[in-house]
């Protein structure tokens, strides 16, 4: 441990290699108040041990596709003044869930489907002239019609 840092502080230095994370990543998710720091006297951030995890949550939640807005409102809802316990952790996780599994179920369709029509009525590809002649997915509107959700193609 650095001298002059408690042991419940982790310099920027420190943060970032032990959360694999590079400073500028740091101080990026600072600025976007996903996490924050102490100053010492001599103007040094200092990051609480329980930032580890807010940054390896921000981390897993982008690698998945989550906004950088949805995280910071997710993050908000953790306690201020204490460490976050395992249940506010499972309080906050439970808000994605729903979200995750629609991303799921979307993934997994276009994972299946996608290769087979992309359902733009571009015609480009021998197949989609058999799946899709005379564009008649044209007239359901642009875009990858086959592969948008249900609830959007009208």
């Amino acid at each position: 441990m650095a001298e002059g840092v408690g042991e419940l502080e982790l310099t920027v230095g420190q943060l970032a290699q032990r959360s694999g994370t590079s400073v500028s990543a740091l101080h990026f998710y600072e600025r976007q108040r996903l996490i924050s720091s102490r100053r010492t006297a001599g103007n040094q951030r200092r990051y609480h041990r329980d930032t580890l995890r807010r940054v390896a949550l921000i981390r897993i939640a982008q690698r998945v596709g989550i906004a950088l807005v949805e995280i910071r409102a997710a993050l908000e809802t953790l306690p201020e003044g204490r460490v976050p316990s395992r249940r506010d952790w499972k309080r906050m996780s439970q808000g994605w869930q729903d979200e995750l599994s629609e991303r799921i179920r979307l993934l997994t369709h276009l994972r299946d489907n996608f290769a087979d029509c992309v359902g733009c009525g571009c015609l480009s590809i021998s197949h989609c002239a058999l799946a899709n002649p005379d564009d008649h997915m044209g007239v359901v509107g642009s875009g990858p019609r086959v592969l948008l959700p249900e609830e959007e193609t009208g």
